[in-house]
């Protein structure tokens, strides 16, 4: 399954712009198709953000 910047915005309760921020970042596991499209895979957005909340409790 595919999300996109929507899909993330709504996952993480967050404005559509902010997810489009956290997509440009360079450890974000983005899919991006013909130069503008931009989505990520389910799985890798989930273990993304499992691997991003683990660094913030153990820092």
């Amino acid at each position: 399954m595919i999300l996109t910047a929507k899909d993330i915005a709504e996952i993480l309760r967050v404005s559509k712009p902010t997810a489009y921020e956290l997509m440009k970042r360079t450890d974000f596991p983005l899919l991006t198709f013909e130069g503008r499209i931009r989505r990520v895979q389910r799985d890798e957005f989930f273990q993304w953000l499992t691997r991003k909340s683990q660094n913030n409790t153990t820092a």
